[in-house]
């Protein structure tokens, strides 16, 4: 066996293990470990892989539904879409590697959720991403930095995803002071399977061979796992080792490799090697099989020298994947991989023991009992406490600040970091690769790809309003998933399912723990509500900088099917002269709106009321309104309200408005009332579709026409909207450059 330890005290520092850890990991072993045990344990332990202080609030999680194929615990989620196909998704952070890294650090992010999709026997067809970046709006060094970490993100994941293949097309990008010292990347891919030929992460049958395929392992990301569980400070400047490196080339090659290996008969289970790489693969397979495994790590395949039983395990190199094969077929899994230009090597076996063994040139260097180590994780109560902020907050509202006119409210909400259109960034995507999308990025809420195979259409949008979090964590967890669904049924298709990806602060604060529990029971309320079970996600905890945690971001990914591909709605105008209806109560709901930031320089007050009957009703009436060709186009109108949904529309479609809407106050336009859209329609088709209303409230607000937008009391020509709406972004996002 490895040497034993010397400084105890400063290896479990190092490992971010606490005493009481140590103890109960002498317990396990009935001794004392020695290294490549203790950075096993630190690394299954850590909160990255654990879920140790989050997973007391995910259970209870809706994750059934009679389409759900596969729910949570495995690489990706699962639903069955018809005709004996299947969507398979998931959402994952890169939060503190792309802050450290910001090009690779995205870019291994985008990587290593497409392993995760593939991993399942899916080929991937669509990826988005939900980016939160700091001010980018000043000219001090913060704001360099953020706009120096936006163009790396940017690159990073357009770099990796246009090398795949695998067209990015949509996600959100908002920014906030919350994020100057954490910036958060989430990055979600779906891919495309047969129902019936999905492949899971497990090791089974004594004997069979482990094998490992893909890129050779080296020293990079040593430690990962455990540095993202852990908070910020000046010192982690210093962390760029533990950041990976990709290669979306290598990456191609092996999606191709798994795919023709699917189609035989010699795979027993497979695992992307993710976050502490061969640790977890390798017990994470064993443990769901209650199985053991032998492992000769001599035989890895490793691209530097002298690397150490330690540095193999706890390596994070990417484009690698474990799997278990049926005996006798190792010679013709090798063939394939070296086909595609790839390592593969027989590196261990199943056994019954249900322990880890791994040797070292013929000697034994440790030996884990699996089950342990997963079951018997720490699974922290931490204390939560209500923040005191909130109690300060929720009397404000916007009658407590100078009013403005509702004009100049306009000319700074339509140059918003977060209204205007991304296009510097979401160009430089590859959105139309595989000819598959009908709505890409740029085309307002959600976005859609058609499944060629059954003459379907996959609708999916990433979404949170992360001021409605702060103000309200359980309302912001439940409006998030409201509005992922909402942007999915406008588009006439008809919500699944969710993934989510929980980005949180330092978990040892009471109140960010409270703020997390809150998040997930509103989380939980929406998808039952919404029949919209939660298949497979994320948490990111520690996003916290000097003592400074981020809002709760709790990111929600929503995927539905439109059973017509030829029948999708579109989320701009059409045609002139049609009516818009707007859909769904308006009330004076300004709590956490992008107009109390903006215009009242805070974020403060109660967020709008939910009401799940209204909500459902709306996305029913488009779903089924759109089913009978009677609607011309639907967006819902969330930040910013009517008049900023109804100027993105008339700036994406070149087409103006004329339009009175009814209020109670003139600065309603601009307030965020939930399950509302704006719907437009053809003279024709009006009395076919109030004929559906079904008792939801509505007012038929004005006409598509003319150059310029005028909502109520505002008004823009169309050419000053398209220049403030398409080139204000780019005017800040390259002042340094």
């Amino acid at each position: 066996m490895s040497q034993q330890l010397e400084n105890i005290e400063e290896q479990l520092a190092n490992h971010k293990l606490s005493d009481e850890d140590y103890t109960h990991i002498k317990e396990i072993l009935k001794r004392e470990p020695n290294l490549v045990e203790l950075g096993i344990f630190s690394a299954m332990w850590s909160e990255h892989c654990s879920y140790k202080s989050s997973k007391v609030h995910l259970k209870g999680f809706p994750t059934k539904a009679p389409w759900v194929i596969q729910g949570p615990g495995e690489n990706a989620g699962v639903i069955d879409i018809g005709d004996g196909y299947a969507a398979v998704f998931k959402m994952e952070s890169h939060n503190h590697p792309s802050f450290i890294e910001p090009y690779q650090g995205a870019a291994t992010g985008v990587g290593g959720i497409m392993r995760d999709v593939f991993t399942m026997g899916a080929r991937p067809i669509a990826n988005l991403n939900a980016l939160r970046f700091g001010n980018v709006m000043n000219d001090d060094k913060v704001s360099a930095h953020q706009r120096y970490l936006v163009r790396g993100v940017t690159e990073g994941i357009g770099g990796y995803g246009n090398c795949m293949g695998v067209p990015t097309i949509g996600g959100e990008t908002s920014f906030d002071e919350c994020y100057n010292g954490n910036i958060l990347v989430n990055a979600f891919t779906l891919g495309l399977a047969k129902s019936d030929e999905i492949f899971l992460g497990v090791a089974e049958g004594i004997g069979n061979p482990v094998m490992y395929v893909g890129a050779k392992t080296g020293r990079d990301g040593l430690g990962g796992a455990v540095m993202s569980s852990d908070s910020f400070t000046e010192e982690s400047k210093s962390l760029r080792p533990t950041v990976q490196v990709g290669d979306p080339f290598t990456e191609k090659l092996l999606l191709e490799a798994c795919l023709e290996l699917f189609k035989t008969d010699y795979v027993v289970g497979i695992q992307d090697m993710g976050a502490a790489g061969l640790t977890s693969s390798s017990f994470e397979m064993a443990g769901r099989s209650g199985s053991g495994m032998i492992m000769h790590l001599d035989k890895v395949p490793a691209r530097e020298e002298n690397m150490t039983p330690y540095d193999f395990m706890l390596s994070e190199s990417q484009e690698r994947m474990l799997l278990c094969a049926k005996k006798g077929s190792e010679q013709a899994i090798i063939d394939i991989f070296e086909k595609w230009d790839l390592d593969a090597a027989v590196i261990g076996e199943v056994t019954a023991t249900g322990n880890m063994e791994l040797f070292w040139n013929g000697e034994k260097c440790a030996e884990v009992p699996v089950d342990p180590v997963s079951e018997e994780a720490p699974e922290l109560n931490r204390p939560m406490s209500k923040p005191a902020y909130l109690d300060e907050i929720k009397s404000v509202t916007i009658n407590d600040f100078d009013k403005v006119s509702n004009q100049d409210a306009f000319n700074t909400l339509i140059k918003s970091m977060e209204v205007v259109d991304k296009a510097w960034i979401y160009t430089q995507y590859d959105s139309m690769v595989q000819t598959n999308t009908i709505k890409n990025g740029g085309m307002l809420d959600a976005s859609v790809i058609r499944i060629k195979e059954n003459g379907k259409a996959l609708a999916m949008s990433a979404d949170c309003n992360v001021r409605y979090c702060y103000i309200d964590p359980k309302g912001g967890g439940a409006a998030a998933t409201i509005e992922a669904g909402r942007n999915v049924a406008m588009s006439g298709a008809r919500p699944l399912a969710i993934t989510d990806c929980l980005n949180f602060g330092n978990p040892e604060n009471p109140e960010v723990m409270w703020q997390f529990g809150q998040a997930c029971e509103g989380i939980k309320e929406a998808c039952a509500e919404l029949t919209t079970p939660v298949i497979g996600g994320n948490v990111s905890l520690y996003n916290e900088t000097n003592g400074v945690s981020v809002f709760p971001t709790p990111s929600i990914a929503t995927v539905g099917v439109n059973d017509d591909q030829n029948n999708v709605l579109m989320s701009s105008f059409q045609g002139e002269g049609n009516a818009l209806y707007l859909v769904g109560e308006s009330k004076s709901e300004f709590g956490g709106s992008l107009y109390m930031k903006e215009i009242c320089g805070t974020v403060a007050g109660v967020i709008p009321e939910i009401n799940y009957k209204n909500e459902l009703a709306l996305w029913d009436l488009v779903i089924e309104a759109n089913k009978k060709h009677l609607l011309e186009c639907a967006k819902d109108a969330s930040s910013g309200g009517v008049a900023i949904a109804l100027a993105k529309m008339v700036a994406t479609s070149g087409l103006g408005c004329d339009v009175n809407m009814s209020v109670s106050d003139e600065r309603d336009i601009f307030a965020e009332s939930m399950s509302r859209a704006i719907i437009e329609v053809k003279p024709e088709n009006f009395q076919a579709f109030e004929s559906m209303l079904n008792g939801l409230a509505c007012e038929k607000i004005g006409t598509v026409g003319g150059n310029s937008i005028k909502v109520n009391d505002i008004y823009m020509s169309m050419e000053e909207l398209k220049d403030n709406y398409f080139n204000t972004f780019k005017r800040v996002i390259e002042r340094d450059i």
